[in-house]
């Protein structure tokens, strides 16, 4: 084990400089190295902006990016921060000494209410210049105002609460119209809903917020100066218009429920935080006298919608009788305290201050503190100044505040996207985790660090936590890369080890059946899992090696088949007698070469079964490699058991149709051992052309010889054509059987007759039956009666060849008179071809004097010329020309001999139709032989018309033209 850690220290980390630069901090190892390349900005960015007011600023709002600010007693100026070179100053319009007490401006940034200290209520629209009155309004100083975030437009506020400072809630509509310029009442309504009390009486109404939850319920919070009301109602649908009268109707019987805190400083103020794409606030920060109450909102709670509270005291440094937070301001994780010369933000998580912003004293005290909730941004003024806060990745820390509370899965979600995070993260949950006993969920956090893997190892082994320490390994081992592979080899080698180990223990442990099977089932999936396939392939041999010290003979099965050793599988079967089994693996993968290996084990014990399997298999085995296994199968077994192979052998010659030499022979040796009548239908239907016979003739010869199957040996002598052997070994048998070979050679009469004289020797000098004997004179035509004559003995009366004597004598009589009559009919055949031999040297034609040769064309009668008598005629030259390049070579090399000794006489050549002139002159001289040449050359160049004979019949393959020539020809056609 050492071993294995040692090499996976050196092959899988290389950075110890590193290890020990994060161990000098207080770092736990990490691949990562956490350097910062440049100074880190704020999370709250300040920034001043670039504005001197002619007047003091009295009061700012801004809502979706549209800012509001009064500035002195009489002016306000409308600034869109999407075009800040384009101000909008308006003029209230007021004579007296009214001042603005506070301004709200909506949502949208398209309706801004101006309350005045004299109980005065002012309204101006975004799309107009004009301040409007609200009459409705007087005689209220305007503390609060919760806008209806669901049903207000640009031109109408929708149904909206108000908050006085008298502890009064009034519901209120405004709405903006083109007509509704010229009109003097801009408010649809102002009516009273409810009041707000505390202990001493009314007290004034610091905040109010609309909130609408699940199915149609509305949440309205609203805070006095010790006190948070919650108002939880249904408002029926479609009548959302009518206001909120109904949900506070409910509540005037008895007290909403509610918040209250012992101290005050006069005021308070509640903030809310909501996320981007989302419509409703998640949490809320409300500001009273003991300090911050924040929590989370949840709409689906049935009465409260505030969930998860806890109250974070203000920091020491501040004093509330003396420097009493201004306002608040609630990010997603960060609340922002405004005191009158700085700001502090303090963290929703722990109540840490992680920010503290000094204003100098320049700029003046600072008056309020807003947040855009569109864009995020924060904005503060002073009489003076306006400042604006830019929040930048406010989430960058957070994930070591989880990590510090044991909120691991938060903290990981954090910092998901900082890899050098998330690596701290996971090894403070995993060692959180092992501290608490939880060993495997530590092990499945360790196996994602970066730390030592040797020093997590050990520690699961000293604390003696196998479960963990494997599942540490399994983790590691699916986040290696297909390159490490020296790293997987150990890996997984070493959780072969674990596996075999734990099971060992599990397995001798009856209670632990269940925990045994899962591991079980576990450690299969370790084996056949498709990742660990390529290494397990190559690492088999070891693996075998791990199973077999464990002696876990089940597992070495399963994982032989995973890697499709099914020689292994097999041999193992085979080795604890579970043939049945092995022969169920062959059949399943189909494998030649095991089959071919195992079945000479296989068929001693279950004969059947493995021929059927053999059958099974078709052609896709070669019978001649399974012969050794049938050869020493029968060599040892019964007779019933030898029918086996005999069947399979019959499968291959008669369904497969093998025609191999060895099949054919060693199933004729099983027939001849044990299936005799087999045997002869064998050779018989294998036919008697030895060219088509499959098996061994020499061989099935001396096989049957041996086994005394004359029959057999009969049958193969006459396919061999030893006829004699035949019939001499046929004699022993059957005459019968003798005497159908004998009349086998057809074509050889004498050696018919030798064979038929060796039947009726047998027979006379044998068997005495001259009976018999005369029955082969009758069966063989080709025997006489004086061809077996002298195979009788000399005491055997003429009375018993009688007949055969007088039958001899008639045939002969008849043969003398059938010769006697050839002969006549050969001599008056003679006399007709001397007759026409004759008539043909008298016959003649008559050529006219017009005629042509039918080669060249020309005149017939200026050359000697040939007459056919199928009427055409040639020039003598012509006729030579065209048949001697057809001529034979030897008939060729006589024409031209027959031609030398023609010229060799001193007469020219005649015609061949004036001849007879020429003959009886030469007759006196003494010139015979020359006629006879002439008639010799006539045989050879006039045997057949040239056009009519076979020698045109001959030419019809030929090429018109002759290839040789075929070049020159195409030139002359150019």
């Amino acid at each position: 084990m050492a071993s294995i850690l040692d090499e996976y220290e050196d092959s899988l980390y290389r950075s110890a400089s590193v290890q020990q630069s994060r161990a000098s901090v207080g770092i736990p190892h990490s691949g990562y190295v956490n350097a910062r390349l440049e100074k880190e900005t704020p999370i709250f960015n300040k920034q001043r902006i670039d504005f001197a007011p002619p007047e003091k600023i009295n009061s700012l709002v801004v809502s979706s990016n549209q800012l509001c600010m009064s500035l002195g007693k009489d002016t306000l100026l409308r600034i869109d921060l999407g075009k800040p070179d384009e101000p909008n100053q308006v003029e209230l319009g007021r004579k007296d000494e009214a001042k603005v007490h506070k301004m709200f401006l909506d949502h949208t940034g398209s309706h801004l209410l101006i309350a005045l200290n004299t109980s005065e209520c002012l309204y101006l629209n975004r799309s107009v210049q004009k301040v409007r009155a609200l009459s409705r309004w007087k005689g209220h100083l305007i503390e609060s105002v919760g806008w209806n975030k669901f049903l207000g437009s640009e031109t109408n506020t929708g149904p909206i609460l108000v908050g006085t400072a008298q502890g009064q809630i009034y519901e209120a509509e405004i709405s903006v119209s083109e007509g509704s310029l010229f009109s003097t009442n801009p408010d649809q309504y102002f009516r009273q809903v409810y009041t707000l009390e505390e202990e001493s009486g009314p007290a004034p109404v610091c905040c109010l917020e609309i909130e609408r939850g699940l199915e149609g319920k509305f949440f309205i919070i609203a805070t006095t100066r010790k006190r948070l009301f919650q108002f939880v109602g249904k408002v029926p649908e479609g009548t959302e218009q009518q206001g909120f009268s109904s949900i506070f109707a409910m509540h005037a019987d008895h007290l909403p429920s509610f918040r209250e805190f012992p101290a005050s400083f006069g005021f308070s103020e509640i903030a809310f935080y909501t996320p981007k794409l989302r419509s409703s606030p998640r949490s809320f920060a409300w500001m009273m006298g003991n300090g911050v109450l924040y929590g989370t909102l949840d709409y689906s709670r049935p009465d409260s919608i505030l969930s998860d509270e806890r109250v974070w005291v203000y920091p020491s440094d501040i004093d509330i009788t003396v420097n009493k937070p201004i306002s608040i301001v609630l990010t997603q994780f960060h609340f922002l305290l405004l005191l009158p010369d700085r700001v502090k933000a303090v963290c929703t998580l722990n109540g840490q201050v992680v920010f503290q912003d000094l204003f100098l004293e320049k700029f003046g005290l600072l008056t309020r503190m807003i947040k855009d909730p569109t864009v995020q941004q924060i904005w503060i003024h002073t009489e003076k100044v306006v400042f604006r806060y830019h929040v930048q990745r406010e989430s960058r820390d957070v994930w070591k505040m989880y990590m510090n509370m044991n909120k691991f899965d938060l903290a990981k979600e954090y910092c998901k996207d900082r890899p050098e995070c998330l690596d701290i993260v996971l090894a403070k949950e995993a060692e959180h985790c092992f501290q608490n006993k939880r060993y495997v969920d530590s092990a499945k956090c360790y196996a994602l660090t970066q730390n030592y893997f040797e020093e997590i190892a050990l520690k699961f082994i000293e604390a003696k936590q196998e479960e963990a320490l494997m599942e540490f390994l399994i983790k590691k081992l699916s986040n290696l890369k297909p390159s490490e592979k020296t790293q997987t080899t150990l890996l997984t080698t070493w959780l072969t080890e674990l596996y075999l180990n734990w099971l060992g223990i599990l397995e001798g442990d009856p209670s632990q059946r269940n925990l045994y099977l899962d591991t079980r089932e576990k450690f299969r999936t370790f084996l056949s899992s498709p990742k660990n396939k390529d290494c397990l392939f190559n690492n088999r041999a070891s693996i075998y090696e791990l199973l077999a010290s464990h002696g876990d003979t089940e597992h070495m099965v399963y994982f032989a088949v995973i890697m499709q050793d099914y020689e292994r599988v097999v041999a193992h079967h085979c080795q604890h007698d579970e043939y049945d089994e092995a022969l169920n693996v062959l059949s399943r993968h189909r494998d030649e070469k095991l089959f071919y290996k195992f079945s000479p084990v296989l068929i001693q014990h279950i004969p059947k079964k493995v021929v059927d399997a053999w059958i099974s298999m078709g052609s896709r085995l070669d019978a001649r490699n399974l012969i050794p296994a049938l050869v020493n199968y029968s060599q040892s077994a019964s007779t019933q058991q030898i029918n086996e192979a005999i069947r399979y052998m019959e499968f291959c010659v008669y369904q497969l149709e093998e025609t191999q030499q060895a099949i054919h022979n060693y199933l004729l040796s099983l027939y001849a051992l044990c299936r005799p009548d087999s045997l002869l239908s064998y050779l018989e239907q294998a036919g008697t052309n030895p060219n088509r016979i499959h098996y061994d003739l020499k061989y099935a010869l001396r096989l049957c010889a041996e086994h005394g199957h004359h029959h057999a040996c009969v049958h193969i002598y006459k396919v061999m054509e030893l006829y004699e052997e035949a019939v001499d070994l046929a004699l022993q048998v059957d005459v019968d059987l003798a005497k159908s070979c004998a009349d086998l050679p057809e074509d050889d009469e004498e050696l018919r007759k030798k064979l038929w004289l060796k039947i009726a020797r047998h027979v006379v000098q044998e068997e005495k039956d001259v009976k018999k004997a005369m029955a082969c004179l009758s069966s063989c035509a080709l025997l006489k009666i004086e061809d077996v004559l002298p195979f009788f003995p000399d005491f055997v009366t003429i009375d018993h060849f009688k007949e055969a004597i007088c039958n001899s004598l008639e045939d002969y009589n008849k043969h003398i008179e059938e010769l006697k009559r050839e002969m006549e009919e050969a001599t008056q055949s003679a006399k007709r071809i001397r007759e026409d031999i004759q008539e043909m040297r008298n016959k003649y034609g008559a050529v006219e004097p017009q005629e042509k040769c039918a080669a060249c064309d020309f005149p017939l009668l200026n050359r000697p010329f040939y007459l056919f008598l199928c009427g055409h005629m040639f020039h003598y030259d012509c006729l030579l020309q065209a048949v001697f390049p057809n001529l034979p070579a030897y008939k060729q090399a006589k024409l031209e001999d027959l031609q030398k000794k023609l010229a060799a006489t001193s007469q020219p050549t005649k015609s061949h139709h004036r001849h007879k002139d020429a003959d009886t002159i030469s007759l006196g001289k003494g010139q015979q032989s020359r006629e006879q040449i002439k008639t010799d050359i006539d045989d050879i160049v006039a045997a057949e018309c040239v056009y009519c004979g076979e020698l045109m019949i001959r030419s019809i393959d030929r090429p018109f033209i002759d290839p040789q020539k075929y070049e020159e020809e195409m030139q002359s056609w150019l």
